[in-house]
């Protein structure tokens, strides 16, 4: 299975150990779950340089995909009919490999005004039923989970406040390990 990604992804600013795929690979071994995740992260990546990996990443080894892009998308104000359309195409070469997905939301904030966040937070849900694959709707709720945002950003982020520390990641993973089962399990049944 490729997580296809951007710095989040990645691990960005933590030891190897302890970024998101090797502590989600950890999780699932720790289930039992028979699956090998390949870190498909790049950091500062958009929606466009998915897309762009897409074919390089989609090897004959690749039985499912996880999609974690469009914070970078967001973060640069990019047009949320842009993000659709890269995002539309990852899910279509996907789809073209018959391959199950699992798509992870990212929840733009107001930062750019309410009609841009409604457009962009609209995407994600919009293109999971249009593709009907897997999807978790926000990649930082489980950190948000206690209502505080302050407190959050102080116990589970990096000084950027932009990427989870290994809590937040311990965090993130417990929350999103069982969709990425279920991404395990309609893999199993494909083969």
């Amino acid at each position: 299975m490729a997580a296809l990604g951007d710095s989040l992804t990645a691990g960005y600013g933590l030891p190897q150990d302890a970024g998101f795929v090797p502590v989600l690979q950890d999780w699932l071994d720790a289930r039992g779950a028979d699956a090998d995740l390949v870190n498909a992260g790049v950091s500062g990546d958009t929606t466009a340089g998915g897309l762009a990996r897409l074919d390089w990443t989609l090897t004959e080894d690749v039985d499912a995909l996880m999609v974690n892009l469009g914070g970078n998308d967001f973060l640069r104000g990019l047009d949320p009919a842009e993000v659709r359309a890269n995002l539309s195409a990852i899910l279509g070469g996907a789809a073209e490999r018959d391959l199950p997905v699992l798509l992870v939301g990212i929840e733009a904030t107001a930062n750019y005004g309410a009609e841009y966040q409604a457009r962009f937070n609209a995407v994600y849900a919009d293109l999971a039923q249009e593709y009907e694959v897997l999807y978790y709707p926000s990649f930082f709720a489980p950190l948000t989970a206690g209502g505080d945002l302050d407190d959050a950003r102080q116990r589970y982020m990096q000084d950027d406040g932009i990427h989870p520390n290994a809590e937040g990641v311990t965090l993130i993973v417990e929350a999103i390990g069982p969709s990425v089962e279920a991404l395990v399990d309609e893999a199993r049944e494909g083969l």
